[in-house]
């Protein structure tokens, strides 16, 4: 087995994993990057209605293999409500509801 890293960059706030995991193939690190896509949209939604992030997977060597990016862009189709509560999360970014 080989160890592969998966960092994270969510609208460039990059976080350079230390933590590195025993996969069987670079296939295995790529499913591993594309489940963690989703995970970083729902604990980093953007302010506004548009983001981009990224997951990308170093092999033992450090050397970039793999990177998948997802984009977000939401759009209003009515007005939204003036009032939006908003909640700054412990990691700093500020989610609003």
């Amino acid at each position: 087995m080989a160890h592969y890293t998966i960092d994270t960059d969510a609208d460039a706030q990059y976080v350079e994993s230390d933590y590195s995991e025993d996969l069987t193939c670079h296939s295995a690190a790529r499913r591993m990057a594309l489940s963690a896509l989703p995970d970083l949209v729902r604990d980093g939604v953007p302010v506004g209605d548009q983001g981009t992030f990224r997951a990308i997977v170093r092999d033992e060597n450090g050397m970039e293999i793999y990177a998948a990016t997802l984009t977000l862009v939401g759009e209003w189709k009515v007005t939204p409500s003036p009032s939006r509560a908003v909640l700054r999360q412990p990691n700093g970014r500020i989610l609003a509801l």
